[in-house]
């Protein structure tokens, strides 16, 4: 099986394949595509699917990710599907009359940062001075709710413990690569990064 990920920004390459490599092993190839924002990959991505139905294997997939950032999730999920649908792509949410699809869509909410709230283990294990108690605070508990952006919570809470400037800010790629090497995939707390690896260990 050969996977294409179209994701909106190069700190999900970066996540993804130390992610994927976990997930996936020996069971599948993948390449990812990274766009510059949101906005960007949902304008080209009519004409990259379009692309694909001349070349891509039958036994192919493409899952294309997003972040919700406080967009009403089932609108964007919706336009996704629509493009798919336009494109010639039965998927997953819709697959054709044999209950076959070659298009996952997926959402992350609100934002990757969410992903890495969900292992507090890994957060720890990357930046050590992060105690594992934060997974107990009512502002963390839960990785998809927390308010005010993930990516925001994440940056403050680097900051409060040294590893960034308030001045300078977060590199969200440079997280995004040493975080993600410590992940566990199956045991991670954010429901829509659980529905991603469904995604993937379903179609495997």
């Amino acid at each position: 099986m050969h996977i294409e990920l179209l994701v909106e920004e190069p700190s999900a390459e970066v996540a993804l394949d130390n992610l994927l490599a976990k997930i996936l092993g020996s069971q599948a190839t993948y390449l990812i595509h990274a766009y510059q924002g949101k906005q960007d990959l949902l304008t080209k991505l009519p004409i990259r699917l379009r692309g694909y139905r001349h070349w891509l294997p039958d036994n192919g997939k493409i899952i294309v990710l997003v972040d919700e950032d406080r967009q009403d999730c089932q609108q964007l999920k919706t336009k996704m599907e629509q493009i798919a649908h336009q494109a010639g792509f039965a998927t997953k949410t819709s697959p054709d009359t044999a209950g076959q699809f070659q298009v996952i869509n997926r959402v992350a909410i609100e934002e990757l940062e969410a992903w890495f709230f969900g292992d507090v283990v890994a957060l720890h294990q990357a930046y050590p001075r992060i105690p594992l108690t934060i997974a107990k605070q009512a502002k963390y508990r839960q990785p998809d709710e927390i308010s005010g952006g993930t990516a925001e919570a994440l940056e403050n809470l680097l900051v409060r413990y040294g590893y960034y400037s308030q001045t300078t800010g977060m590199s969200k790629i440079e997280v995004a690569r040493n975080i993600s090497p410590f992940m566990n995939p199956a045991q991670n707390q954010s429901p829509s990064f659980q529905q991603f690896y469904t995604a993937l260990t379903n179609i495997l």
